[in-house]
């Protein structure tokens, strides 16, 4: 093991100080990881600061918006200076807007491509500035079921997530074209208890509410974790709903359009009125003086594992059982054949 290793890894998180993001940084402090936490909000800084060093680990607060070129390359340079050479680099951040599409104005519309997708554009630049000429290190970028399946009333958030994908397969081309040691990999997540519910801009009737089944944040952040660890492979799907999600969306996409008509609109709202002071996310933070953490209003309903997730990782000790009992079945019956 290098020295470097040893330390501990150098982590930017993007994101950090709610929701996926806070999860991710609680997962890589547990192993003693060296980070530094990119987000808007005070509060939910501080918070994630707390979260890393409770778990033993170092971690560098730094107030940047990701729709700021200049300010990313900043907290970059910053994170290198106070904490070494980056070696990992974590695409979280993102705001959205609850709304029809004709109801979302151009201007927000405009905001949220410029965060939830050229905000990962930006951090990957600047990373990549660092990453490629010491032929090292690995970007993560979640990503989500909506990166392949569109629903309603979530066009810019689906639209963001849409060119993600293309722009990370993109980028992921020219990295092995190139010949670098430099990886890239995507995890598409799943439904997820998280604040955004009670921070994104909404102008539904009702409490938005993420589409069942949710998942804990935890369980992103473990594949994150993992991703960052193993990212030889292009993407990670996490969750059965996501699995089926995208095979659905690709052998019948027209048949799940009329089902998100009919059903897309119910499942993204509770029976609650939507509060009128419900606080908004997409021009200034929601997290500045009240820190949210990483979990929503759905834990009771949330699930922390899942076993398509259990399966990715052990696919290969999974098609070695099949095929030994599917050995063991032709055996048996050519012995009982035989007889």
């Amino acid at each position: 093991m290098n020295g470097s290793a040893a330390r501990g890894r150098v982590v930017v998180v993007t994101g950090a100080s709610g929701g996926v993001g806070r999860a991710v940084v609680r997962a890589f402090a547990a192993r003693g990881d060296r980070l530094a936490l990119i987000a808007r909000g005070g509060a939910g800084l501080e918070g994630a600061v707390r979260d890393a060093e409770e778990r033993g680990a170092r971690a560098l607060a730094i107030e940047a918006d990701v729709a700021d070129p200049e300010a990313v390359e900043a907290a970059a340079q910053r994170a290198e200076d106070e904490l070494g050479p980056l070696d990992i680099w974590v695409n979280v951040a993102f705001t959205s807007v609850f709304a029809p599409f004709t109801e979302i104005d151009p201007d927000e519309f405009r905001r949220v491509t410029e965060v939830s997708y050229l905000g990962y554009v930006y951090g990957t630049h600047a990373a990549l500035r660092r990453m490629l000429p010491r032929d090292r290190g690995t970007l993560v970028h979640a990503g989500s079921a909506l990166a392949y399946r569109g629903i309603p009333l979530q066009s810019a958030y689906c639209g963001a997530k849409h060119a993600i994908q293309g722009w990370h397969e993109a980028l992921r081309c020219e990295l092995l074209a190139s010949g670098t040691r430099v990886r890239t990999t995507m995890v598409q997540l799943p439904a997820l208890d998280t604040p955004q519910f009670d921070w994104v801009l909404s102008r539904l009737p009702r409490r938005a509410r993420p589409v069942a089944p949710i998942y804990r944040p935890e369980l992103a952040a473990r594949a994150i974790v993992y991703a960052a660890d193993h990212p030889r492979r292009r993407e990670y799907w996490v969750g059965g709903s996501t699995a089926a999600t995208l095979m659905a969306n690709a052998v019948a996409p027209g048949l799940l359009d009329r089902y998100l008509a009919r059903t897309g609109f119910d499942s993204q709202q509770t029976d609650t009125p939507r509060p009128a002071d419900e606080p908004a996310n997409l021009w200034e933070p929601a997290d500045t003086r009240r820190d949210f953490g990483a979990h929503g209003r759905f834990a009771a309903s949330s699930h922390q594992h899942s076993f398509q997730w259990w399966a990715t990782r052990h696919r290969g000790a999974l098609a070695a059982a099949t095929l030994c009992g599917a050995g063991a079945a032709s055996l048996a019956w050519a012995r009982r054949a035989g007889d």
